[in-house]
């Protein structure tokens, strides 16, 4: 059911109309006594969720007990983090997610199922897992707050990823990850209906029917100025309120080029940028784009590691992004790559199977990653100073830029936010 819909391609929601629709819509649901928010974290900062759990803070007051950010495998937020992003939200509401430790399995998707909707890619069961605050907290509301964008492991973002990967268990968030891997990320990014998708909706209709949550979700993107809009909001108990906010998304976050690129520069905002792990959404949502031979240049001057998590930063300095069939055969060959699929299916799509050369220009503060660690993991390396010389990001603007040489390049300034296609690689 849907409680409330606002959205279209020329709507610009402000704080106060996304704070009158939430209280809209929470006012149908009728009187709760203890409610559990379930927001992103700071890596989707632009996505509103923050103003939107401070908001329902706000409307529930005390009865709103607990906030625990999604953070899947990333790494917690600091105060300073939940205090840009949650603005008075009180501090002492957040509670920390623990993937490997605190979840509960509320039943296991049968691997014949996978197997049927990934078209025999992968054929093994997969856990459907949750905090186990989700489960044993007796919440009357559970308020999962975020924004749908085209993604690369489930091909839109948020709605019930939000839940089982972004609350999710180490077994869970690995097979996930992985089926869309194994499967084709290019065959699903900006699809709402995908493989992974089956897959979390089966354990939604099957094990997390009993569990009250409403989905809150924003539809968010640039616009012509280059300057971020809302230009939905749509909150609901069900995949309808997805499938709305998908379409919208599509209209507002997908670009389709009328050539291949033949050169790509991203910019990685270092306040949200550390890793590859996140920072790799410059290769995954710009691929479909960019020309056979092309350059896609990543400037990351934030870039101090490969991995949020430890173990799968080691695993990523271990094995690096040098394609599926390399990937594929050190998970055959090495338990732990078998053991954290997550690891290989982000190795693979890390990597542009030798068709486009991918080169990071790391910032040169202490504890920036080096030249020799960025060519260690099969990508190339240049000087971050050199290269904003000659493509400073301040004077570009997203798309088609034409430098004074003549050369021909396309900017993007975020690309957590848009996805990018040539209609040939459709």
């Amino acid at each position: 059911m849907i409680y409330y819909e606002n959205g279209s391609i020329s709507a610009n929601l402000s704080a106060g109309d996304l704070k009158k629709g939430l209280f809209q819509a929470l006012g149908s649901l009728g009187k709760r006594e203890k409610v559990l928010a379930v927001p992103p974290d700071y890596t989707r900062l632009p996505s509103r969720a923050g103003e939107l759990t401070e908001f329902a803070w706000q409307y529930y007051g005390e009865k709103l007990t607990d906030i625990l950010p999604a953070l899947g495998t990333h790494t917690p937020m600091t105060d300073e983090q939940i205090s840009h992003m949650f603005g008075d939200t009180p501090r002492h509401l957040f509670r920390e997610h623990d993937w490997r430790n605190d979840v509960v399995t509320l039943g296991t998707v049968p691997a014949e199922f996978v197997s049927e909707v990934s078209e025999g890619a992968v054929s093994y069961p997969w856990p459907a897992q949750v905090n186990k605050l989700l489960v044993e907290g007796g919440f009357d509301l559970i308020l999962s707050v975020g924004q749908v964008v085209p993604h690369e492991v489930v091909g839109m973002a948020n709605y019930n990823k939000n839940i089982f990967v972004g609350t999710g268990g180490l077994e869970g968030i690995n097979k996930s990850h992985f089926i869309g891997a194994a499967y084709g990320m290019e065959k699903m990014m900006g699809h709402a209906d995908t493989p992974v998708r089956k897959v979390l909706n089966y354990a939604s209709e099957n094990f997390a029917s009993h569990l009250p949550i409403i989905y809150v979700q924003t539809v968010v993107g640039l616009n012509d100025e280059g300057k971020l809009q809302t230009y939905g909001m749509f909150v609901g108990d069900d995949f309808s309120v997805f499938d709305k906010a998908a379409e919208l998304s599509l209209k507002v976050n997908f670009e389709m080029v009328d050539r291949p690129l033949k050169k790509v520069i991203v910019w990685l905002d270092p306040s949200e940028f550390k890793s590859t792990w996140l920072g790799n959404k410059s290769v995954y949502r710009t691929r479909m784009a960019i020309a056979d031979e092309g350059e896609l240049i990543v400037l990351a001057p934030g870039l101090v590691e490969f991995g949020e998590d430890k173990e799968i930063d080691r695993m990523i300095r271990k094995y690096g992004y040098f394609g599926t069939p390399h990937t594929l055969k050190m998970v055959e060959e090495n338990k732990d790559l078998q053991n954290n699929l997550a690891a290989a299916a982000h190795l693979i799509h890390g990597s542009s199977e030798g068709r486009f050369s991918i080169t990071y220009c790391p910032g040169k503060k202490p504890g920036n990653l080096t030249r020799s660690e960025i060519e260690s993991v099969g990508y190339q390396y240049a000087d971050i100073d050199e290269i904003t010389a000659k493509y400073n990001p301040e004077k570009m603007k997203n798309g088609f830029n034409r430098m004074p040489d003549d050369e021909e390049i396309f900017y993007v300034s975020n690309p957590a936010i848009g996805l990018w296609a040539y209609k040939d690689r459709l």
